[in-house]
């Protein structure tokens, strides 16, 4: 009863938005009935539509305002007797926020398919912030609000990422801009995401982007980690005094912890064949290897066989007979430890192998002494 004899007055109609993200929000009225001389207050950032019969009546920029409807105070709801004291003459007031709404965010759900000059067919990911910003409310309200009373931008966000996803992958596809370069073209593909989002929601939707902000493009993680992997490199320089470096800690090391077991074996095994192919002539690249090709004298001779060996269920190499030449003297190929080369059926145990045995020869155990002559 209260509310329907207050509806008989005359209203003063405004909107104190404390929010942040509301677009448009409609005055509550009584069933619906401003009366005739109703005063309207629209502040900065607002504008007003009425809607009177159904039908959009006009909009209302900032400023003081009195309506003029066909509800008259009392006299409307004595007529309406015959619709249940209801005044068939309904309008409402209609206030859009006309401020930009800050902070809004966006991102590809999905990796976004892009052909790369260097890396080939490769897929990225980008997110970043928008603003909105109503600049047509009647065009807002035809489309999009309806009636709702209080309509947020949680509401139609959803179809605006859409949108930016969308024009995100026209965007690079049109641009042709190299994965590499894309962090240094974020403004570039950001002001033309903005301007094709915009046409798609300027006309039909009456709403506009302001600003639109890439934050990241991301490559997946295995080209990222090759790129660190090309850049490591890059700054090591020449590999062989890196590697040299490199095997040099990792034999302090492991004189440091001669309880370290099979696995400490393996990494000695393997650093000695190493260094003893860089060290003794006939190695790899060492002082004497063979002539190379086209630098003189007779053809040389074809390469010598490559040699793998087991090593704590691994398998190590390939090895030259020099480098197992070495192992043999450090006492890390024995007899009993399986090689295999080219030609072999399996792996063997390098003491039954003959073209080994020569690496053994020396190790044969003397015969034991003859016994002392008889007085």
């Amino acid at each position: 009863m209260f509310d329907r004899l207050r509806g008989e007055l005359i209203d003063i109609i405004e909107w104190i938005d404390d929010t942040n993200h509301t677009l448009v929000w409609r005055f509550p009225r009584f069933q619906n009935e401003i009366k005739n001389g109703a005063q309207l207050i629209v502040r900065p950032g607002q504008m007003a539509v009425l809607v009177s019969s159904g039908q959009i009546a006009d909009t209302y920029g900032p400023g003081h305002y009195e309506l003029t409807t066909q509800n008259m105070p009392v006299m409307s709801t004595l007529r309406g007797w015959k619709y249940g004291f209801e005044s068939p003459f309904k309008a409402e007031v209609y206030f859009v926020s006309t401020r930009q709404v800050t902070d809004l965010k966006w991102g590809t759900p999905n990796p976004v398919m892009m052909r790369d000059p260097e890396f080939g067919p490769i897929r990225i990911r980008a997110f970043g912030t928008y603003a909105l910003q109503a600049v047509d409310p009647k065009a807002l309200l035809t489309e999009i609000v309806g009636t709702d009373g209080d309509f947020q931008t949680d509401e139609i966000t959803g179809l605006i990422r859409s949108m930016i996803t969308n024009a995100f992958s026209q965007t690079v596809a049109d641009l042709q801009i190299a994965a590499l370069d894309l962090a240094t073209k974020y403004d570039q593909i950001g002001q033309a995401i903005r301007k094709r989002l915009i046409e798609q929601i300027d006309d039909e939707y009456g709403l506009d982007c302001p600003q639109l902000v890439v934050v990241n493009i991301s490559l997946p993680e295995a080209v990222e980690k090759a790129l660190d992997t090309k850049t490591s490199m890059g700054v090591i320089g020449d590999m062989n005094r890196f590697q040299q470096y490199q095997m040099g800690n990792a034999m302090t090391a492991a004189a440091d912890n001669p309880g370290g077991g099979g696995a400490a074996e393996g990494l000695g095994l393997g650093l000695g064949m190493a260094m003893a192919g860089r060290m003794m002539p006939g190695g790899f690249g060492g002082p004497g290897a063979a002539p190379a090709a086209g630098s003189g004298g007779s053809a040389p001779p074809p390469p010598p066989p490559a040699w793998h060996v087991a090593v704590a269920g691994q398998t190590k190499g390939p090895f030259a007979m020099s480098q197992l030449a070495g192992g043999v003297a450090s006492g890390e190929v024995d007899r009993d430890t399986l090689v295999w080369t080219a030609g072999m059926d399996g792996w063997q145990p390098a003491g039954t192998v003959s073209a080994l045995a020569g690496l053994f020869a020396a190790q044969s155990s003397p015969p034991p002494p003859p016994p002392p002559p008889s007085e």
